[in-house]
């Protein structure tokens, strides 16, 4: 296990450092800019080592696995094409619209591929579903240094315990990953994800939760637990740009965190308190294990009415307190 992870964490920081020398050649930069949280122009496309960690930690185990070779294929599949469409807009802006349907096909090639392996159309269905959602929340919220990523390996960190077989193997690469990237994106950006890397965690991400919902130890709402931070910013920012009759699909910098950030002059701070919360919900998630569904579904909503009204306040914190940024945190800024 030792080995798996240095590997891993050696090829996201050794990968990443090569991807930003090629984003300043190339000049594939983010300017800063109202609909941005940083102030200082800065590389993109660092998370395209975190893709490299994870085909080769894919490739290593369906070698190793071949019974596993359908699941294992579909995720790779699914993959690069999630990674490819956003490398390709790293480069030059796509159709959102484009970039949702290969984001679609590569939903559909892991459910073909889960349904495969599984028989269970269901989670085919629920499966295609994650993907879809995961991975573009995880293009929402990756607005500030280090949020994006420190959630991913916090997640893959509570799968790492309840994620059944080989896949266990992949949450471990999927973590090491995400760190040997962290220095680089945290508490200073020095490069950011881009869409090639926080599409791919959030498809990663959602891989993960449907092959554990597949071994079926595990009452589907805990799973729900410790994304709940980003389900909820991501989930009640959408539906209110919607009901505004905002275009919900250009960027924006309308999520909590984002306000949070920008109110408390902190990016540090922001990411920090989003960790804690998914900690807790991790361990919420742990101590509910075991008991009655009932009981498990009362304790996720309250936690999720929580995490709705800590959004709420959030909100109503940045109308209140919003106010010129100061210059102390030009640093900071992603």
């Amino acid at each position: 296990m030792l080995y798996w992870l240095v590997l891993h964490f050696a090829i996201g920081l050794a990968g990443t450092w090569l991807a930003r020398e090629y984003a300043i050649r190339r000049e594939l930069i983010d300017q800063p800019g109202e609909r941005r949280s940083h102030d200082v122009p800065t590389p993109r496309g660092g998370g395209i080592a975190i893709v490299i960690a994870l085909l080769v930690a894919a490739c290593v185990l369906g070698w190793r696995n071949p019974q596993q070779i359908i699941l294992i294929a579909g995720f790779v599949v699914g993959l690069v094409l999630v990674a490819g469409v956003g490398m390709v807009d790293d480069h030059r802006p796509l159709s959102p619209w484009l970039r949702l349907g290969v984001q679609a096909l590569a939903g559909a090639m892991l459910a073909l591929a889960v349904a495969g392996t599984s028989g269970d159309l269901n989670a085919s269905l629920i499966t295609f579903v994650a993907v879809m959602v995961l991975t573009n929340v995880w293009n929402f919220m990756d607005g500030i240094n280090g949020i994006a990523t420190t959630q991913a390996a916090l997640v893959g960190a509570g799968l790492v315990l309840v994620v059944g077989g080989i896949w266990m193997w992949v949450a471990l690469a999927l973590i090491a990953a995400c760190l040997g990237f962290l220095p680089f994106n945290f508490p200073r950006a020095r490069i950011f994800l881009g869409d090639v890397g926080s599409s791919a965690l959030g498809f990663a991400i959602a891989t993960l939760l449907a092959v554990t919902l597949l071994d079926g130890r595990v009452f589907a709402p805990l799973l729900l637990l410790p994304l709940s931070a980003f389900l909820v910013d991501s989930g009640l920012t959408l539906v209110r740009r919607i009901a505004k009759r905002e275009r919900w699909w250009t960027p924006h910098a309308q999520h909590a965190y984002q306000r949070w950030a920008s109110v408390s002059g902190s990016h540090a701070i922001v990411t920090f308190m989003y960790a804690g919360w998914t900690a807790a919900a991790s361990v919420l998630a742990w101590w509910l294990e075991g008991r009655t569904e009932e009981r498990v579904v009362l304790y996720c909503l309250v936690w999720f009415t929580m995490a709705a009204a800590s959004w709420v306040w959030l909100q109503r914190l940045h109308e209140i307190g919003s106010g010129p940024r100061t210059a102390a945190t030009e640093k900071d800024r992603k």
